[in-house]
């Protein structure tokens, strides 16, 4: 009868086979209390010569019907009977492709096709980034002999939102590193007696380093994720597609100008950084080493050539260019699904700082014997 419990009935034939007779309601609400009939329903449904006989069955839901298919071995027993409309909600399992079960492959052929995969993957990102590094050279091309086309308003706004909304975090984090810096150089200064040449190491570090690296580093993990998930939000809106409709470049309109303000603001946000850290080191030494901030001011320019400068802004336009170039290419990476728009917004910034970092190391090593004073 309907809104009977599902039950299992074990029965013996006239030739003296197995009968497994099915009754009540085959619903996911009523096996989750009868597990132990779900286990003997697994463990029988293998025997080929059981008689099964589902005429006792009220109601039979997809959830039970996908777990009586399985305990069969995903094919109809030599001998069923039951009613047609629930045979037929069977036999519909057998008309579905299944996924096949993923073979176990040995650790060392595993650990080849993870590696193979990496190296795929890896050399086709590399080979889309210049394809759209292609393209940006193309519309710069184009751009010289059409100056009324160059994207000014998105150009200014990138600019805004990259370099102005930066200012307060990149001066906070500047100060607070040159405070921890000079704090931390003072200390073996002390030891030598060398107190005056915190001026030299706050200097150099800085200037050269410390400066471009973390507003690079601060660029990319704020606006480099912002340009990546505007341009996810428009593939997942369909504004790409409608951009395309109508004949606007992609790499003009979106690429370009990310790129240009970028390699515009970052070396003005590097110098304001190395700006907020000399003074928070200035701060510093004055209250632990008793320099004083005329005499900071003085030596500094001795103790660190112009040419440090120079190779700090020469850095950040690098770095802004190929933040903003990575930022895009994930950005058109992505499905119109949440899913890939969290993981490759986050790969972007990732791809981002590595890619800073690298560049960094690669700048140190060229320029080793530029801008240090005899």
């Amino acid at each position: 009868m309907p809104g009977q419990t599902l039950r299992l009935i074990e029965t013996r034939l006239e030739n003296g086979g197995l009968g497994m007779a099915l009754v009540g309601d085959w619903t996911l609400i009523n096996l989750e209390p009868a597990k132990e009939v779900a286990k003997k329903l697994r463990a029988l449904g293998a025997d080929p010569d059981v008689h099964w006989d589902l005429n006792g069955v009220d109601l039979l839901d997809s959830y039970s019907a996908l777990m009586i298919w399985q305990a069969w071995g995903w094919r109809f027993p030599a001998s069923v009977q039951g009613k047609p409309e629930h045979l037929c909600f069977l036999a519909r399992w057998g008309q579905l492709e299944l996924p096949q079960p993923v073979p176990q492959l040995p650790f060392v052929q595993l650990m080849g096709l993870t590696i193979n995969k990496m190296y795929s993957s890896f050399f086709d990102q590399v080979l889309s980034v210049l394809t759209l590094l292609g393209q940006l050279v193309l519309d710069l091309g184009h751009l010289l002999f059409n100056v009324k086309a160059i994207p000014w308003p998105d150009i200014s706004n990138t600019v805004y939102d990259a370099g102005v909304r930066a200012l307060g975090i990149t001066a906070l984090v500047g100060f607070l590193i040159g405070i921890v810096l000079s704090y931390l150089s003072a200390l073996q200064l002390k030891m030598f007696g060398g107190e005056i040449f915190i001026i030299n190491i706050l200097g150099m570090s800085i200037i050269r380093e410390l400066g471009p690296l973390l507003a690079a580093i601060l660029v990319a993990g704020r606006s480099g994720s912002a340009m990546t998930a505007q341009i996810g939000i428009m593939r997942v809106t369909e504004e790409l597609d409608a951009l395309s409709a109508l004949g606007i470049s992609h790499s003009l309109r979106l690429v370009l100008p990310k790129v240009v303000a970028l390699a515009v603001v970052l070396p003005l946000l590097s110098v304001w950084t190395s700006a907020a850290a000399l003074f928070g080191g200035i701060l510093s030494a004055q209250g632990i080493l008793d320099i004083s901030y005329k005499q900071f001011l003085f030596k500094l320019p001795e103790a660190v050539p112009l040419s440090n400068l120079l190779i700090g802004l020469l850095k950040s336009t690098t770095f802004g260019f190929s933040i903003a170039l990575i930022a895009c290419h994930f950005g058109f990476r992505i499905k119109p699904n949440t899913e890939s728009l969290g993981n490759e917004t986050t790969n972007s910034v990732v791809a981002a700082i590595t890619v800073v970092i690298m560049m960094d190391a690669v700048f140190a090593i060229l320029f080793m014997n530029v801008g240090f004073s005899l």
